[in-house]
């Protein structure tokens, strides 16, 4: 029974054979929020015309479209693999099977040349129709994960792309059956220690985890983009976006004050290895479902403890992942059921 609100609402995502041509959508997440739109660029020349002092209607013309706007959803156990491949860049799109019923899917940056999404979101009318909008040629410019306290983590994902339809017909959503949300409970964290690639799978030994209470964390990537490609015969669409300026993984941790697990490395300005891990129930043997983020080599950037008031003084702490020039600078594990990662 349709609602005529955005409970009926729906986003769907495929991988593209060729960038830009539009595919019918077969991954579809359950999802918070989006912002996808249409962005159109005006001409508007104001030439000088005895009489007339208002713009004229007849010159105003479209001159260029782009797509752009964010989705967020939660990270669960199920369907991540497509949505971090395009943000990285990587090359995975088989997975490895481990033992049993436990595959694993491991994500590095590679490039994003001809690397591309369609996404079409549902959105509903008040009478109950819901239309649909496909966007072609999507990259993923940003990205964040985020994990706050007593919280489910997110998935944020910035979209860049050529076109917008309403003529594509309304893809049916299914859904991976099974597919549950990971847990603040289900976080851990390690700083420290030695990471090693071998067989492809990027490990770290000897990190510790920390001792002071740490209520929050994110980390971000950014991938620079030319997404202003466009020449005479386009039509106004662009042609595909190419990574124009360094990438950068930034982020952030939010604890109780301890100067020598965060202050002291900020202040000596020493690397570290960290490793972020969301462990889920078990699916086979000594395997569970797994979302692990390893970054071999970060800087403390900035950490600031301030006394506020009477409460637990609390400290912000920024950081951002090198390239140690041995290891893929992320590496994002996913173990879990699924036999194919995107």
């Amino acid at each position: 029974m349709a609602t005529g609100s955005g409970l009926d609402g729906q986003i769907g995502f495929a991988q593209e054979t060729t960038w830009g041509t539009a595919v019918t959508v077969t991954r579809f997440p359950e999802f918070n929020s989006e912002g996808v739109s249409l962005d159109t660029t005006w001409l508007e020349p104001t030439a000088l015309r005895p009489g007339v002092y208002h713009k004229r209607g007849g010159r105003a013309q479209p001159s260029r479209y782009s797509v752009q706007g964010d989705f967020e959803l939660d990270l669960v156990t199920l369907g991540m693999g497509m949505f971090m491949r395009n943000a990285l860049g990587s090359t995975t799109a088989t997975t490895t099977l481990i033992a049993g019923s436990a595959y694993k899917q491991i994500h590095v940056p590679g490039g994003f040349v001809g690397l591309g999404l369609t996404a079409q979101v549902g959105r509903p009318q008040p009478n109950g129709t819901v239309i649909p909008f496909t966007y072609a040629g999507c990259k993923i410019p940003k990205w964040e994960l985020s994990l706050k306290d007593n919280a489910t983590p997110k998935l944020k994902f910035t979209i860049d792309g050529k076109s917008e339809s309403t003529a594509t017909a309304l893809a049916t959503p299914s859904y991976l059956t099974g597919a549950t949300v990971f847990t603040f409970r289900q976080a851990s964290l390690k700083l420290g220690g030695t990471a090693a690639t071998a067989s492809g799978e990027t490990t770290i030994t000897g990190g510790v985890a920390p001792t002071t209470i740490i209520k929050d964390i994110s980390i971000a990537g950014a991938n620079p983009m030319a997404d202003d490609r466009y020449g005479i015969g386009n039509a106004g669409l662009k042609a595909e976006q190419l990574q124009n300026a360094t990438p950068t993984i930034t982020g952030k941790l939010g604890a109780e004050f301890n100067k020598t697990e965060f202050y002291d490395v900020y202040s000596a300005g020493t690397p570290t290895c960290l490793q972020f891990d969301l462990t889920g129930a078990v699916i086979g043997g000594a395997n569970s479902y797994l979302f692990s983020v390893i970054l071999p080599m970060v800087k403390f950037k900035k950490a600031t403890p301030q006394v506020t008031g009477p409460d637990i003084v609390q400290m912000s702490t920024d950081f951002e992942a090198y390239s140690d020039e041995v290891n893929p600078v992320i590496q994002v594990k996913i173990v879990s059921t699924e036999a194919t990662a995107v």
